[in-house]
């Protein structure tokens, strides 16, 4: 099998560290692929041309991040898997935060590589909002011992820190926010996420998130 992916996408980031975390290097094949070009080795495997995508051993190419976790966890024993199921519907709702705060900061970003005359301030404004407002309760949650669990909330909430902290720096999530802070530092030294750091970079030149 082989995993598309884009060096800057914190969407991929989240299932290249899950190939990592599950130990499936020997059957999955990171490779890096270019983003809104029309001559990108990801399209004829996949014509929305985002990542991340898994293209499966008969050539079925699965998009779209929760639904390549579901195919990397059927991969491996039930007790190793990442994604929560509706028998755990807290780490099933925060998985789903973390992507609702991603998607709005994935908005933002792209508003800000824009040239400034094209730039939106209302769509930025409403995403500052919405990135304050959701990290607020992530901060909240894992103050009371959320994320605990090494799942596809931590995972994802890692990715989309590791993305403010070094590609969407316009957003001090650090402020204000020990207990994110704190988890974050703390998951540098596991080999899932120190293997994945994305590059740094913002601006029109930054490459786009998927």
């Amino acid at each position: 099998m082989r995993l598309f992916h884009s060096p800057g996408s914190p969407y991929a980031r989240i299932a290249r560290m899950a190939v990592i975390e599950l130990g499936l290097e020997d059957r999955v094949v990171a490779e890096e692929a270019t983003l809104r070009d029309p001559s990108s080795v990801l399209l004829p495997h996949n014509p929305v041309g985002r990542v991340p995508t898994l293209v499966l051993d008969d050539g079925t190419a699965i998009t779209e991040t929760t639904a390549v976790l579901t195919m990397l966890d059927s991969l491996v024993e039930p007790a190793r898997r990442l994604l929560p199921g509706p028998e755990k519907p807290r780490a099933l709702a925060a998985y789903g935060r973390v992507l609702g705060a991603l998607d709005g900061i994935a908005v933002w970003n792209r508003e800000l590589r824009r040239p400034e005359h094209e730039r939106s301030p209302g769509v930025i404004a409403l995403e500052a909002l919405r990135a304050v407002r959701v990290t607020d309760a992530l901060e909240q949650e894992a103050a009371r011992g959320g994320f605990a669990a090494r799942d596809a909330g931590w995972f994802a909430l890692v990715s989309l820190l590791g993305y403010c902290e070094r590609r969407h720096t316009a957003f001090a999530w650090r402020q204000g926010r020990p207990a994110l802070a704190a988890l974050f530092d703390a998951a540098q030294a596991r080999p899932a996420v120190a293997r994945t750091v994305p590059p740094t970079g913002m601006g029109s030149a930054a490459p786009p998130l998927r």
